[in-house]
């Protein structure tokens, strides 16, 4: 086994979480855990084997185990670790994880989750699943998976739709973009319509009236306060995207909520 797909969609329940101390009482560890996912940090060299699948453990890296799994330690002297024992959610789509990878420019974030965590429990357990369902998602970002159906998302195009999420109240351009984000006007328009299927101006258009739609929804924000927040003052031209892009006038997308 090399790696594990888990759903990341719910916070974790956690059972136990500590600091795991081995090898004085033997070299070699081998045990399962039936209902259980194993998360551990490590702070030594060992040697790990998974359902008969070999891992090298060194300080710094990180092993999520699936419930059920036969796992086998070989100490090299006294081992410590930073370990949880949790429960995983079944909604939203798998992330293939592997087993055991190092944590790199990560690790500090991840110790601290992991100190905050063992800090709140048992006393206040949510506070601890929170903290880790935190550093799983920074584990499941590691290492991308390389899956060659799937295709990768250009840096540019990447930075750029964080930029237009942060920045859809403010008036926005694709050349300020582009140069935000370090390419050409031309070549970002390249890039965009290949990864999106759309112009950048119509992806900007589109974010701003789901965001329209869903505060006219689920709130009770008034109509100004909605098109300045995403990005169109102007009632008149508000209301005119409204009609265009969603089908009614915002009043008419309020009552119908």
């Amino acid at each position: 086994m090399r790696t594990v797909l888990a759903r990341l969609d719910e916070p974790p329940t956690l059972a136990d979480v500590g600091i795991a101390v081995h090898g004085p009482a033997g070299h070699v560890d081998v045990f399962s855990l039936p209902d259980l996912w194993q998360l551990h940090l490590y702070r030594y060299h060992a040697d790990l084997t998974v359902d008969g699948t070999p891992h090298d453990i060194r300080p710094g890296t990180v092993s999520l185990v699936p419930p059920g799994s036969e796992v086998r330690y070989r100490y090299r002297g006294r081992s410590e670790h930073l370990y949880v024992h949790l429960r995983l959610g079944t909604a939203g789509a798998p992330h293939r994880i592997p087993v055991l990878q190092p944590a790199g420019t990560e690790l500090e974030p991840l110790t601290s989750r992991f100190g905050q965590a063992l800090a709140a429990w048992p006393r206040t357990p949510a506070r601890a699943a929170a903290e880790i369902w935190t550093a799983l998602w920074r584990i499941a970002e590691l290492t991308p998976p390389a899956e060659p159906d799937t295709p990768t998302v250009h840096p540019a195009v990447a930075a750029a739709t964080s930029l237009i999420e942060a920045r859809l109240a403010e008036p926005l351009t694709v050349p300020e973009i582009a140069r935000a984000v370090g390419v050409s006007h031309n070549h970002l328009t390249r890039l965009f319509r290949a990864a999106t299927g759309e112009t950048v101006v119509g992806y900007i258009r589109a974010r701003r009236m789901e965001r329209a739609r869903h505060f006219l929804c689920a709130t009770t924000l008034s109509i100004p306060a909605i098109a300045a927040s995403v990005g169109i003052p102007d009632l008149h031209a508000f209301n005119k995207t409204c009609r265009r892009e969603l089908g009614a006038s915002p009043r008419a997308i309020r009552r119908s909520s």
